[in-house]
């Protein structure tokens, strides 16, 4: 999902404020080195991925793709499933990928000015998170953090390339999915088994068609998206340094083109009646309108975090903790969804009112933990096999 357990150096949160890397001259980030909106944007996405995630714990797998394949019984379960696919779907993940090439670059560049071997560490922290990511797929297949882990070195390797190459390579590599799902959609046809797992209920896996079409979209979102996400980080977007008059105009443009694109795919849907025949080729709306509409919610996040509201810092707290929240979602989500009320026939609204609770409950741990401690369990655990010594975990009186 992005940069889930990204390390951010110092940026005062103001528009035209100076970038500082942190006063303590050895070790990993402390905590007044921190970029306010980025933990914000962090924590509004790690609890809306939940939103697509809770799904493939609920429901057949057809239904994370298919509104009609599970979970809905009536006309509110209708209306969650639409709302999720046209608000949620792949936009939270958008926000973790661009977060994620942010935190490869921060990572390097604060090694870097620590004279420490800024590329050495950085890949063995991306090692790391590979074997996390495989530990996770073993429990569930839906994780993320492999692939991240994969993509990484990439962006690693490129992250200096001139910003409009850097964000036009972005752009081109985020809509492969959408430029390649025609090709896709005919290889399947619109057969069960041609689309097995991903668009009819009842199977285990996907087709051959349906998994190399999936696996190729989101490798090369997730790294498009990345890389856009390193070119608005050196353009100086993403830490929120441009004033609100800014961010106002890209939310307008972002949500307004991209929620509009989305919405005209869900109508594609509606008026061929959720027809297999273009299971595949119906994704390319919203693969189109991701880009704009993260954008969107990524400025209107920013124009939040330094609003003065109290609730800001809820979600900056979630966001400091995501690779704990995103561990522990899955978790809660396989125990009580999948094992607890795994013969239950579940519908989206009782999945929506579950992800509310653990929305909820996330927000309050982690406030109430990082009153305690410096790190979520998971960060910390992170950070202790990144620096291979023991870090602080209590907050010092």
């Amino acid at each position: 999902m992005y940069n889930i357990c990204c390390t951010t150096s110092v940026v005062q949160d103001q528009p035209g404020s100076p970038r500082s890397i942190g006063a303590d001259s050895g070790g990993p980030t402390s905590l007044d080195e921190r970029i306010v909106s980025l933990d914000v944007i962090r924590g509004v996405a790690i609890l809306g991925i939940l939103v697509m995630n809770a799904l493939s714990f609920g429901l057949d797998q057809a239904a994370y793709f298919n509104v009609p394949a599970g979970g809905t019984n009536n006309s509110v379960d209708w209306i969650i499933g639409v709302v999720a696919m046209v608000f949620f779907d792949q936009k939270m993940m958008a926000l973790f990928s661009l977060l994620f090439g942010v935190g490869v670059v921060i990572f390097a560049e604060r090694a870097a000015s620590k004279s420490r071997p800024s590329t050495g560490l950085s890949l063995w922290r991306f090692a790391l998170l590979g074997i996390a990511g495989l530990v996770h797929i073993s429990i569930w297949d839906g994780d993320v953090l492999f692939l991240y882990a994969l993509c990484a070195p990439v962006v690693l390797l490129v992250r200096r390339l001139p910003v409009l190459l850097l964000g036009s390579l972005g752009v081109v590599l985020a809509l492969v999915g959408a430029i390649t799902a025609p090709l896709f959609q005919a290889a399947a046809g619109g057969t069960p088994d041609g689309l097995k797992g991903f668009w009819f209920t009842g199977y285990e896996g996907f087709s051959t068609a349906a998994e190399g079409w999936f696996i190729l979209n989101a490798a090369t979102r997730a790294l498009g998206l990345m890389l856009l996400g390193v070119a608005l980080y050196r353009m100086d977007i993403v830490q929120g340094h441009r004033d609100d008059t800014f961010y106002r105009r890209l939310a307008i443009r972002g949500l307004g083109f991209g929620t509009i694109v989305t919405v005209m795919g869900i109508v594609w849907r509606v008026v061929t009646d959720w027809s297999a025949d273009h299971a595949i080729t119906g994704t390319i709306p919203t693969g189109v309108g991701t880009i704009p509409m993260a954008l969107g919610y990524m400025a209107i996040i920013i124009i939040w975090s330094r609003s003065g509201s109290s609730r800001v810092a809820w979600f900056a707290r979630a966001g400091q903790m995501a690779l704990t929240n995103y561990l522990t979602q899955t978790t809660v989500g396989l125990v009580t969804l999948r094992w607890f009320f795994g013969d239950i026939d579940l519908t989206r609204t009782m999945i929506a009112a579950w992800i509310v609770g653990v929305w909820i409950l996330q927000l309050w741990w982690s406030t109430k933990w990082l009153a305690h401690f410096r790190y979520g369990l998971f960060e910390w655990g992170w950070r202790c096999a990144t620096y291979r010594r023991r870090q602080p975990l209590r907050r010092v009186a």
